[in-house]
């Protein structure tokens, strides 16, 4: 797997006034993309932290082309841009249903170990999941 998309459809909280969505739910949309992405390998943000690893986001980076409108069905490209070492790095690209590129984005999220609150490198089983995985 290269990449995950996940469909979203945008509903009338995320919207202001006019109907288009607010510039934060850009962000949220990228975190469902994330998730459904560490799904894909079978894995999730409680079985981590139950595991003793949190993923806080450390830096967010987001590119708007065009506006999202209420009803819309979204689609979110999830892409893992490189192994992760201490930190695990994800970019996005967020399309409407007929294709048009609304957004583009990045995320890096850093692994920490919640027993000593310090960053810690990527769990192994992790690293054993992407094994396969061809950048």
């Amino acid at each position: 797997m290269k990449f995950n998309e996940t469909k979203i459809r945008v509903r009338y909280g995320e919207t202001d006034q006019m109907g288009v969505v607010y510039h934060a739910n850009y962000a949220i949309y990228f975190e469902v993309g994330r998730t459904e992405w560490l799904r894909e390998y079978g894995l999730s943000y409680s079985g981590m932290e139950a595991d003793g690893i949190m993923l806080p986001v450390i830096s967010l980076a987001i590119n708007y082309k065009s506006s999202a409108r209420y009803d819309d069905v979204l689609k979110v490209k999830t892409i893992l841009k490189k192994m992760p070492t201490a930190s695990i790095e994800f970019e996005y690209e967020l399309f409407t249903e007929s294709d048009v590129l609304l957004a583009t984005g990045n995320t890096i999220l850093a692994f920490i170990d919640t027993e000593r609150n310090r960053p810690t490198r990527c769990p192994k089983y992790l690293l054993d999941k992407l094994q396969d995985y061809s950048l």
